[in-house]
């Protein structure tokens, strides 16, 4: 009994770290702000990932995405220097 709690404990910490990474996630670039992809390029490239983009915001030296992709509500994390997507988060999660 003890050993199944211990493990659904486990799981339930796991999916909320995993669930929190997109909102903690601000510190993605140490570029200056004049370095970044624009917006409309930030825009462009999620797009080109498949996302149905809703808005941007720029929060820390992030941006944040959100849009709709596969017929969810989803929020992705990007670094705006590489555009790279660093953090992602459903709006099941």
């Amino acid at each position: 009994m003890i050993r199944n709690l211990t493990i659904a404990s486990a799981i339930l910490l796991s999916l909320a770290a995993t669930a929190a990474s997109a909102e903690e996630t601000e510190d993605c670039t140490d570029v200056s702000q004049a370095n970044w992809l624009s917006e409309e390029a930030a825009t462009a490239k999620a797009a080109g990932l498949g996302y149905d983009i809703r808005d941007l915001k720029v929060e820390g030296s992030c941006y944040e995405i959100y849009a709709i992709k596969n017929d969810e509500r989803v929020e992705v994390v990007m670094n705006p220097a590489t555009g790279e997507i660093v953090g992602h988060e459903s709006g099941d999660e």
